[in-house]
């Protein structure tokens, strides 16, 4: 967003939820759903399809993210329900995260789904071991190209998004890193984002 605004950056294509907050300074084009992945080591037997899988769990996450925000809500609902809480640990880097995961000092890592998908594909170490919508249980948020308000680019970018849908060259990409789940049928400008948080 930085780069954005200080014009560094035309366009941000990085993992970037719509939200009704960020439509105030940001034009979107949509190309994905925003969806995370639960990571773990190849074999390891997990299948994480919501809180009480990863009750007792030693969990790695991004600090400040998303993703954070949903596994501490997971934490507490375990409590909640008598069930033991999350153990979440933070690294700096990815390269101590994956570390952590192949030596067993965390049994998971929850990030964006395309991130572990693609960790997953490239290294053949671990696997996905559950998706979840990165809105949460009740909504689907939307991934898109990010450019400053009124640039005029929003519009080319989804005409852009457009063309390789109907091509199938869209598709293909997708489903080449396991991604066909989180696909959209057409690229929208400025859609109805996530609601706003009460931050």
């Amino acid at each position: 967003f930085v780069g954005l605004d200080s014009a560094k950056y035309d366009v941000g294509f990085s993992n970037i939820t719509v939200t009704e907050e960020r439509k105030e300074k940001y034009d979107f084009a949509t190309y994905r759903e925003d969806n995370l992945g639960f990571e773990a080591k190849k074999g390891s037997g997990l299948k994480i399809d919501g809180p009480e899988d990863v009750a007792g769990r030693t969990v790695a996450v991004g600090s400040g993210t998303n993703q954070e925000k949903l596994l501490v809500e997971w934490s507490k609902e375990n409590e909640k329900a008598g069930r033991e809480p999350v153990d979440i640990k933070y690294y700096q880097n990815d390269s101590d995260t994956y570390l952590a995961l192949q030596s067993g000092r965390i049994d998971l890592y929850l990030g964006p789904n395309p991130t572990a998908a693609y960790h997953a594909a490239t290294t053949g170490r671990t696997e996905v071991v559950g998706t979840y919508s990165g809105a949460g249980a009740t909504l689907q948020g939307l991934i898109a190209a990010t450019t400053k308000k009124d640039s005029g680019l929003a519009e080319p970018l989804a005409a852009a998004l457009n063309e390789v849908i109907e091509n199938g060259t869209y598709a293909q990409v997708l489903q080449r890193w396991g991604l066909s789940d989180e696909a959209v049928t057409t690229s929208l400008v400025n859609p109805p984002g996530l609601p706003r948080t009460n931050k």
